[in-house]
């Protein structure tokens, strides 16, 4: 890649976070570039750029810089991890190739072990943990219609600073926060109740709180995972689990959870960092997730996991 057009920032995935955020970075003036293996996904963002559907209805497009090839992107100082969970040590290897020695990966993924992922394959002064609430729907390859505005949280780091100026400059809320681990769990402890749920009945999120059954799974599930994250001595960022897993669902009610969308496209889920990180970090304390533990099985069972 010629110095020129080097990217300030690269975004690892090209699903639909990924092109959400590279959309409304390149709509802010940034030179972003795009590091994937999905086909479809790389040949639509190279021929047609970023894709973003308005709420007009309208597609906004955003010229980006796709490829496969980490050599393309060489020497590249920010980069925003955005693949699935279970893509994590292939996107590690990849930055392996080209970040640059004094840059900095920042995993924004959902569910637990990515950041430990990357700061043994890149060392912990290229790694960084973040997590975001902000939602997005793929339409297709390179296209995503935004899922509501959320919260990008950000721990501490010493080159971290032009990761936030950028994401400000591209209109995002950005918080810096001490705790960033505690926010990773409590994210994950919401994904745990509504996630499987969705995916095994095929439901938008909205529908969970229509159906008693449902409720109560939210309720099990969301209450075995805090009981794990109190064990491992998190302070979440909420008083009453089942509440806010609750509050998420009716926030979200038209929403389909990314879960039910890898179901729906036949492709692995993100069920063992979630339901299955609960599980197992459970057992490490002595502590049954029975609850869990099913719907990690149940989910797996529904794809190609």
């Amino acid at each position: 890649m010629c110095a020129e057009i080097r990217p300030q920032i690269l975004i690892v995935g090209t699903g639909a976070l990924a092109t959400l955020f590279a959309s409304r970075l390149s709509a802010a003036g940034v030179k972003v570039g795009m590091l994937g293996t999905w086909p479809a996904g790389l040949e639509a963002l190279q021929r047609d750029g970023a894709r973003l559907l308005g709420p007009d209805g309208v597609e906004n497009i955003f010229h980006v810089h796709a490829g496969a090839e980490p050599a393309d992107f060489r020497g590249v100082h920010l980069a925003l991890v955005l693949v699935k969970a279970w893509q994590t040590e292939r996107a590690a290897m990849q930055l392996t190739r080209c970040l640059a020695a004094d840059g900095l990966a920042v995993t924004l993924q959902n569910g637990l072990g990515n950041y430990e992922i990357l700061a043994r394959t890149l060392g912990l002064r290229r790694a960084a943990l973040g997590v975001t609430t902000t939602g997005a729907t793929l339409l297709g390859p390179g296209l995503v219609r935004p899922g509501g505005e959320g919260v990008v949280s950000l721990q501490p780091h010493p080159r971290m600073d032009a990761l936030v100026s950028l994401l400000q400059q591209a209109g995002f809320n950005v918080q810096v926060a001490e705790d960033a681990r505690a926010l990773v769990w409590g994210k994950v402890i919401i994904n745990a109740a509504i996630n499987p749920v969705t995916a095994l009945l095929r439901v938008p999120n909205g529908a969970l709180l229509e159906r008693p059954d449902a409720r109560w799974l939210m309720s099990r599930l969301a209450s075995e995972a805090a009981a794990v994250a109190n064990a491992e001595g998190i302070h979440l960022p909420y008083k009453d689990p089942v509440a806010a897993a609750r509050d998420v669902a009716r926030r979200t009610a038209a929403n389909y959870s990314s879960m039910l969308q890898d179901v729906r496209r036949g492709a692995p889920t993100e069920i063992d960092a979630i339901c299955g990180a609960v599980v197992r970090t459970g057992q490490a304390h002595g502590i049954a997730s029975p609850v869990n533990q099913v719907c990690w099985h149940l989910v797996r069972a529904l794809s190609s996991n």
